[in-house]
C-alpha cells in the first residue's frame, strides 16, 4: 500500500472510526474527502513535512551552498560545495558546481527570483530542492528534502468527531473601504493581508467575529483562529480553515475543516499568527487536534 493511500485511510478512520461510508451523513462524507485530500497534500514528496531548512539570506551578499560547515549556506545534504548564489540589482542567481535541474532540465545557472509574479523556480538535486522566498523585505531559501525524517515518520493527524453543528451559517459583514491587516508571523516578519470583512456567527448564546482575508488565487477567504482548545486539544498558536465566497451576505464556516498550519509539523515554516480578532472566547471542538509525530 503506498503511503498516500494508507494516509488516506488513516484520515477517515481518526475522524470516523470504522464505520462504512453508506453509514456516514452526507456532511461527513464531504469532511473525510476533505481530510483525505489534506493528507495526500501534506504528504506529498513536496508537502509540508519534507520542509528540512530556512536560511536567511544577508542582504545583496554572495553565499556559497553546499553540505558541510565550510559553505555560508549549510543545507544539510547533497555534495559538499552545490555552488554559490550572487546578487545583481536586487535579483538572486546562483551558479552550480554539481548537478541541478529546473522541471527535470539539468541546468548550471539559474535566476533564483521570481519573475512577472510568477512562482519562484525550484532548483533540486537528488531528492532535495530549495526555493527562494521573500517575507517582509527578507529573503532565504526554503529547503525540502522528500526522504526527510518528518514525512518518512509521518504518523496521522488526529481529530475532533465530525460535527454538523460546526458547518455556520454565519453573516458576512462587509467593510465599506477597502482595507488591509498587519499579520505578524512566527518568524517576527509582518504581512499584510486584504481585509475586505468580517465573519459574525453566534454560538453558545454569544456573537463571535473572524476577520477575513483575501490570498492570491482563491476565491475563499483565508481564517486564522485561536479558541479556547489552543494550547490544549489543538496547536497553541493557530489553526487555519477556508469559508466562503459569500453569498447574499451569508457564509459558511465549517470548523470541521479546521487544520493545523505548517508550524505544527516543521520548525522551519513561515506562518502567519491570528489577528486579535480571532482569537475566539470560544471552545471550537471541531477539526484536527494537536500533531503528536516528530516536530
Amino acid at each position: 500500500m503506498s503511503t498516500s493511500h494508507w494516509m488516506l485511510g488513516m484520515a477517515v478512520l481518526a475522524g470516523f472510526g470504522t464505520a462504512p461510508a453508506m453509514a456516514m451523513s452526507e456532511h461527513q462524507q464531504e469532511v473525510a474527502a476533505w481530510r483525505a485530500g489534506r493528507i495526500e497534500r501534506l504528504t506529498a514528496a513536496d508537502g509540508w513535512l519534507s520542509l528540512i531548512g530556512l536560511h536567511w539570506l544577508p542582504a545583496g551578499a554572495t553565499q556559497t551552498l553546499g553540505n558541510g560547515v565550510g559553505n555560508d549556506v549549510d543545507l544539510e545534504r547533497g555534495p559538499t560545495r552545490l555552488g554559490t548564489l550572487t546578487w545583481e540589482d536586487g535579483r538572486a542567481r546562483f551558479a552550480a558546481d554539481a548537478d541541478i535541474n529546473i522541471d527535470g532540465k539539468a541546468v548550471t545557472r539559474v535566476e533564483l527570483s521570481s519573475v512577472d509574479d510568477q512562482p519562484a523556480p525550484i532548483v533540486r538535486f537528488g531528492s532535495v530542492s530549495f526555493q527562494l522566498i521573500e517575507r517582509g523585505g527578507k529573503h532565504a531559501l526554503r529547503v525540502k528534502d522528500s526522504e526527510a525524517p518528518t514525512r518518512t515518520g509521518f504518523v496521522g493527524i488526529p481529530y475532533f468527531e465530525t460535527d454538523a453543528s460546526w458547518r455556520i451559517d454565519a453573516r458576512f459583514e462587509a467593510y465599506d473601504e477597502p482595507r488591509t491587516i498587519e499579520i505578524a508571523t512566527v518568524v517576527g516578519t509582518l504581512e499584510e493581508y486584504p481585509n475586505p470583512g468580517r465573519i459574525v456567527f453566534e454560538r453558545d448564546g454569544k456573537t463571535h467575529s473572524i476577520e477575513a482575508l483575501v490570498e492570491e488565487g482563491t476565491e475563499q477567504y483565508f481564517l486564522i483562529i485561536a479558541d479556547r482548545s489552543s494550547g490544549k486539544e489543538t496547536y497553541g498558536m493557530a489553526r487555519y480553515l477556508y469559508a466562503g465566497p459569500p453569498v447574499d451576505g451569508r457564509i459558511v464556516v465549517d470548523f470541521n475543516r479546521a487544520y493545523n498550519p505548517p508550524c505544527a509539523f516543521t520548525a522551519y515554516a513561515t506562518c502567519p499568527m491570528p489577528p486579535e480578532g480571532n482569537r475566539l472566547d470560544l471552545y471550537v471542538s471541531a477539526g484536527e487536534k494537536n500533531y503528536v509525530g516528530a516536530h
